[in-house]
């Protein structure tokens, strides 16, 4: 057996250490893939619901902003793919968070006793979710304040992934025109806190146990505002 001299020694070490740094970063990269569907439609919903003004974030600056986070939080090297992706995600659902709550000036707000009141009707609504996960009386909602610039004009029209939550609600689309009008009543119905559960599941493609860790609540508090978001929505397509 060759005595390896410690110069020797020291470059297979490094080559070594290099290697298994490659292919970690592989699964980074591996994993990051699964952010752009996810990252992408929020930030298309924060600006059609005027949250984010048109066109100020892309979807790859953010998710990039999260990789480098990622590695400075520091990371166990022998962490698999999947790990590496719930990791991933709460830190781009954080970062996401944050953004649209410094963002939110650009909405304007006026009164919605009107505005509510229809919406409410539309959707056959007695209870909502807030942003604390908490469901409420539809009444308690009279005095809110909802962005919309034109009490006549929606706030916010759907465009081309509306079969990705219809699947996700194991429901048929229906025509073009319909799907818009009620998947836009249920993005601006459901505070965001609350819609990125629905994103997490149809674009992030995460199961409910995997929502469950990134949103740091139980996977039975997810399955009943899933259930519950997936109830009233079949009630206004009806």
């Amino acid at each position: 057996m060759p005595i390896l001299i410690p110069d020797v020694m020291s470059t297979l070490e490094k080559l070594t250490d290099e290697k298994t740094q490659m292919a970690f970063n592989k699964k980074v990269v591996a994993a990051s893939q699964y952010l752009q569907p996810y990252v992408k439609h929020r930030l298309y919903i924060a600006e059609s619901t005027g949250v984010l003004p048109k066109n100020m974030y892309a979807s790859n600056g953010i998710i990039d902003e999260s990789i480098a986070t990622f590695y400075e939080n520091g990371y166990d090297i022998d962490s698999d793919t999947n790990t590496i992706k719930l990791k991933l995600f709460k830190i781009v659902d954080a970062d996401l968070n944050l953004l649209f709550k410094k963002e939110a000036f650009h909405k304007n707000t006026i009164s919605t006793n009107a505005i509510l009141k229809e919406e409410l009707d539309g959707l056959k609504e007695h209870y909502t979710i807030d942003d604390d996960w908490d469901f409420i009386k539809g009444e308690d909602l009279h005095d809110i304040s909802y962005n919309q610039t034109d009490k006549n004009k929606p706030v916010y029209l759907y465009d081309d992934n509306n079969n990705a939550v219809f699947n996700a609600f194991e429901m048929a689309p229906v025509s073009e025109d319909k799907s818009q009008k009620v998947l836009g009543s249920l993005y601006n119905w459901l505070p965001l806190n609350v819609s990125n559960i629905v994103d997490l599941y149809a674009f992030g493609k995460l199961s409910f146990e995997e929502i469950s860790k990134v949103k740091k609540i139980e996977t039975s508090r997810v399955e009943l505002i899933f259930d519950e978001i997936i109830k009233k929505f079949k009630d206004h397509v009806d």
